[in-house]
């Protein structure tokens, strides 16, 4: 318990750090962005990252009641906010509804109670439409994947409209690549891999 416990708090840091808020990329003409929670962000900026026509991650909070919150009163629970990835994207490149295909299956769609050793409401997984056409397209997407039968139990990611994006600490930005052993280390040590394997297993198609 008490390693599991460690493992899991990685994600908060653990010590002291610069409370400074990380700049928040703009979209260019023709750029959209979409905001995401998948668990811990560290992990979902860098899943993220990779998917070809993603251009800017910035890691944040979504979704809750406090304005201008830290992670550290995200961390306790009381601001109803969630981890998330603020994503700019190149809509010639990836469609929103593919990056939420992507998002989909980088996550555990059907945990209620957080993501993976990361447990509580901060670490749900969400979807926050910045218009209605994200709205309309989220909700068709949940739907689809419901019906699919592919996962091992009910959808219950939230789709929420019309919230404030508030940036994570500068330190939090880019863990995968400022602190690679350490964030590699954390990943590893929550299971986030084998758990999504697990359950997209029963996926049909290449």
């Amino acid at each position: 318990m008490i390693a599991l416990t460690l493992i899991a708090a990685a994600c908060a840091g653990g010590q002291t750090h610069d409370t400074t808020m990380a700049p928040v990329p703009q979209a260019a003409p023709g750029q959209e962005v979409a905001v995401l929670a998948g668990g811990c962000f560290w992990c979902l900026e860098a899943d993220l990252d990779k998917l070809p026509g993603v251009l800017h991650t910035t890691s944040g909070y979504a979704g809750g009641r406090k304005a201008d919150p830290t992670y550290e009163e995200v961390g306790h629970g009381a601001t109803g906010h969630a981890e998330v990835v603020r994503v700019v994207f190149d809509p010639k490149v990836v469609t929103y509804d593919a990056l939420l295909d992507y998002f989909w299956r980088h996550v555990d769609p059907t945990d209620a109670a957080g993501q993976f050793c990361d447990r509580g409401n901060q670490y749900r997984t969400g979807i926050y439409p910045v218009d209605a056409t994200q709205l309309a397209t989220a909700e068709a997407s949940k739907k689809e994947l419901q019906a699919s039968g592919m996962l091992p139990g009910p959808v219950v990611t939230e789709i929420l409209p019309g919230q404030t994006f508030y940036p994570a600490e500068e330190y939090h930005q880019d863990f995968h690549d400022t602190n690679p052993g350490r964030y590699q280390s954390y990943r590893a040590g929550c299971g986030r891999d084998r758990r999504v394997a697990e359950v997209w297993r029963n996926e049909k198609g290449p």
